[in-house]
């Protein structure tokens, strides 16, 4: 079928909505819906055979909807109904909740249902929980409803008394802050948490902090430090340590409260944020992760088991900054050095990289010199990971990786990546030619010729799709909760495999061919003069898209590489891409079994 996807942005369910439906078989353009653009006039341009709205925060015109069938995907389980569906389920704790794909009615969320798909709720953001587990069932539903609408004999379910099986409707209102608010004198750490988990990463928590109004963005527990409630205790890794009526929580990141006619403000760690209005606190050391006396929070962590070491990492939203990078460095180093033969990078939940950090760049006073600094840091993390000859390296990506964190994740000898990822080896949309060796890493894939493709188009893909052209080596279909354990599972059989050493050994000599031949230094050389280049260019296109992304800017129209012919185009070439792509070495793990993925995981 021709599918339209209609959406307020180009976010990450709807990115992973347009893959899907590619890998299955469908032709897929995007419309966003924009003010000022007529959605009836691009959908008769389209002339779609079915139009989908996997995020669209306004409601679909009757002229389109009485003229097409119009599926919308709601976050939320059969009968629930309202804006802030999943912001209540995880404020009022729900341990599980769900996804429904219906059908556009006059009213909203009132049409016939299609398909609906339950899951599970983890203490975890929202956006976390966005990206993942709802990310999950709503494509279950939406990949459901496809399919009995393509068949043409489903009837779909009415909500309301008018079916046999009669759900009660719950219509929950719009979360507004007055019910976000905390009041850190009466509500316990678990409260808190969870009001600052509903905010993540929109619209946040409107406090007030250091005399002035902000909004708190991301919420981890503290279970060592204590003060009194509302008392700031100490700074990690950007973030600040808050304390409760019975316990502490960290918040990374946050948001000035707008003032009337300035510009809309953006996130940044809680540290810079605040800057001067903060106190001296002690900067607290992350700890031992062999420390089990109590639970808190650290956005890098390690971890051995035998033969296996795990470097894991999040940031929020995925950005990489300056300090982050050479925090992520130091500890890799100090990782290399313990007497492991796996090293395993990522493998925990959500993001994997987005690559520089676009709000920190945009906040400092000079961002083309803090670009600079921003690309060599990341540079000098994936050299690094390149030049490790004494292991094997794993890049463990449970979650969507974009631009020079992609490129971080091929610096590994191998590349793991859950089901549920989506993947975006590119730069153009940011003005970048790009750094982080691609030059080197992508070509050596997939192809010149592909990597070119690739980055031209700037198109999201697959696990699978990215599986079947050599970009990921192992797709790991299990939930997002489950990939820190399956990962551990596969590195230690990994580990124990008798060509493993023979694999190490080979490691070395390639890259001292390589060095004696192109060194790995000409093609950073090459990438950064392009960058310096566009960064000190004051009228280069970075500088204006990176605004326009960091202010959350709407754009004017839909991207034209978002239409029907440039994904046509896409999967046309990828079925190419498949059949004549260069082949890299095969894997180690493929030694383990000639049965299909997944065949390790447990029922």
């Amino acid at each position: 079928m021709h599918i339209l996807l209609v959406a307020s942005a180009f976010n990450s369910l709807t990115q992973r909505v347009h893959v899907e439906l590619r890998d299955h078989g469908h032709t897929v353009a995007v419309e966003l819906a924009l003010p000022e653009r007529p959605l009836a006039e691009a959908v008769r341009r389209h002339a779609p055979d079915l139009v989908l709205a996997p995020m669209l925060k306004t409601a679909i015109p009757r002229e389109v909807w009485a003229a097409y069938p119009c599926f919308i995907v709601h976050p939320g389980p059969f009968g629930d109904r309202g804006p802030s569906s999943l912001d209540w389920a995880i404020q009022r704790g729900a341990d599980r909740w769900g996804v429904t794909v219906l059908q556009a009615v006059e009213d909203m969320d009132a049409g016939d249902v299609w398909a609906s798909v339950d899951c599970v709720v983890p203490p975890v953001g929202k956006s976390d929980l966005y990206r993942g587990e709802i990310a999950d069932a709503a494509l279950a539903a939406v990949l459901l409803a496809v399919e009995r609408f393509a068949f043409g004999t489903h009837t779909p379910r009415p909500q309301g008394p008018a079916h046999a099986e009669y759900t009660p409707v719950r219509i929950r209102p719009y979360l507004d802050q007055s019910v976000r608010r905390i009041d850190w004198d009466a509500d316990s750490t678990e409260t808190v948490l969870r009001k600052l988990r509903a905010a993540d990463s929109q619209p946040g928590v409107l406090d007030v902090l250091c005399g002035a109004e902000w909004y708190l963005h991301g919420g981890h527990p503290e279970g060592g430090l204590r003060g009194a409630p509302g008392e700031l205790l100490a700074t990690r890794a950007g973030a600040i340590c808050r304390a409760t009526k019975d316990g502490a929580v960290w918040i990374p990141e946050l948001r000035r409260r707008r003032a009337r006619g300035r510009p809309p403000t953006y996130k940044l760690p809680a540290v810079q944020a605040l800057g001067d209005r903060l106190p001296s606190l002690p900067e607290l050391a992350a700890p031992d992760s062999a420390d089990p006396r109590r639970r808190t929070w650290t956005d890098i962590g390690y971890r051995e088991e035998g033969s296996v070491g795990v470097l894991s990492f999040s940031f929020p939203g995925g950005a990489m900054s300056t300090t982050q990078c050479r925090r992520l460095l130091d500890a890799y180093r100090q990782a290399c050095a313990r007497p492991t033969s796996v090293l395993v990078l990522g493998g925990q939940r959500d993001f994997f990289a987005n690559g520089i950090h676009l709000n920190v760049i945009e906040a400092a006073e000079d961002p083309a010199a803090e670009s600079w600094a921003n690309i060599n840091a990341v540079d000098d993390l994936v050299e690094a990971v390149l030049t490790t000859t004494d292991r094997l390296v794993v890049s463990a990506v449970a979650g969507n990786a974009a631009a020079g964190g992609m490129m971080l994740a091929l610096a590994a000898d191998e590349v793991w990546c859950r089901a549920g990822a989506v993947l975006n080896p590119h730069y153009r949309l940011m003005g970048l030619y790009g750094s982080e060796y691609w030059t080197y890493t992508l070509p050596r894939r997939v192809g010149a010729a592909t990597a070119d493709r690739l980055l031209g188009e700037a198109l999201p893909m697959s696990a699978a799709s990215a599986r079947d052209l050599g970009l990921v080596d192992r797709v790991v279909d299990c939930g997002p909760g489950d990939f820190a354990a399956e990962v551990g599972r596969l590195a230690a059989r990994l580990a124990a495999l008798p060509g493993s050493p023979s694999r190490i050994a080979a490691k070395k000599a390639e890259l001292e061919r390589q060095e004696c031949g192109e060194p790995l230094a000409a093609f950073r050389e090459r990438e950064l003069t392009r960058m310096r280049r566009t960064f000190d260019d004051p009228d280069a296109p970075y500088h204006a898209l990176r605004r326009a992304f960091v202010h959350k800017r709407r754009p004017q129209s839909t991207p034209p590489h978002l239409g029907l012919a440039a994904t046509t185009a896409a999967r046309t070439a990828a079925g190419a891409d498949r059949s004549t792509r260069a082949r890299v070495t095969g894997t180690a793990l493929e030694d383990l079994s000639s049965r299909p993925d997944g065949w390790y995981q447990e029922s």
